[in-house]
C-alpha cells in the first residue's frame, strides 16, 4: 500500500511548482513563541537565531537520507535595498548552518531579487503572492545543471515568493527543487 504524510509546504505549492522534498521546523501562527522569535530575527536585530535555526534543522535533516541528495543550499535573497537596510539576509545563518550540517555547498550568488518589493508582513495574503513572483532571477545556470538544488527562506505564508524562487530557478537545466524553511503560516 503506496501512504504519504501530510506535507504543508508540498499542499501550497501544488500545481505551482513541482518539489522533490520540502520542510518546515515550525508552525508559524500569530501571537505565539514562533512569531515573536521571527520577527526578532527580521525586525529586532537578532541574527544569531538564523544560525540557531539552521543548526537545530541542519541535524534534523542529517538524519533523513533524502537529504543526502542535495547538491546545494541557496538562500532567498533580499533585494540590495533591503539588505543595507537590515545589514543581513536573515535567511544566510540558517542556509549555512544546513549547508555545513549536510556537507553541502552554500551557494549565495546563485539567485538574486531584481526587483525590490513591499514588506510582505502588512499585505494580505493575495497580494504578498503576486507581489513577489516575479522578482528573481538566476546568475548562475551552467554550474548547477543537472543539481539538486535546496532552497531555504524564513517564512512561508502564501508560497509567493518560493513560487517566484523556483520559476528562476528553473531556468537552471534539469534542476531538482527541494524547499527548507524556518516556519509556514498556519
Amino acid at each position: 500500500m503506496n501512504t504519504t504524510t501530510y506535507n504543508p509546504i508540498k499542499k501550497l505549492l501544488r500545481g505551482r511548482t513541482t518539489l522533490e522534498l520540502a520542510t518546515a521546523l515550525f508552525y508559524f501562527d500569530k501571537k505565539t513563541r514562533v512569531q515573536q522569535l521571527i520577527h526578532n530575527l527580521k525586525y529586532r536585530r537578532q541574527e544569531h537565531l538564523s544560525a540557531y535555526f539552521g543548526n537545530w534543522l541542519g541535524a534534523e535533516l542529517l538524519e533523513i537520507e533524502a537529504y543526502q541528495h542535495i547538491d546545494c543550499i541557496v538562500p532567498v535573497p533580499l533585494h540590495t535595498r533591503r539588505l543595507k537596510e537590515r545589514g543581513y539576509n536573515q535567511v544566510a545563518g540558517f542556509g549555512k548552518a544546513i549547508a555545513k550540517a549536510l556537507e553541502k555547498p552554500y551557494c549565495d550568488t546563485v539567485l538574486y531579487r531584481k526587483k525590490a518589493t513591499r514588506t510582505q508582513v502588512f499585505l494580505n495574503r493575495g497580494l504578498r503572492s503576486t507581489e513577489v513572483i516575479d522578482s528573481f532571477d538566476v546568475l548562475e545556470i551552467e554550474s548547477l545543471a543537472g543539481k539538486h538544488i535546496l532552497l531555504v527562506d524564513d517564512l512561508i505564508t502564501t508560497g509567493g515568493t518560493v513560487e517566484g524562487c523556483a520559476i528562476a530557478l528553473q531556468k537552471i537545466r534539469g534542476i531538482k527543487l527541494s524547499v527548507a524553511v524556518m516556519a509556514i503560516a498556519d
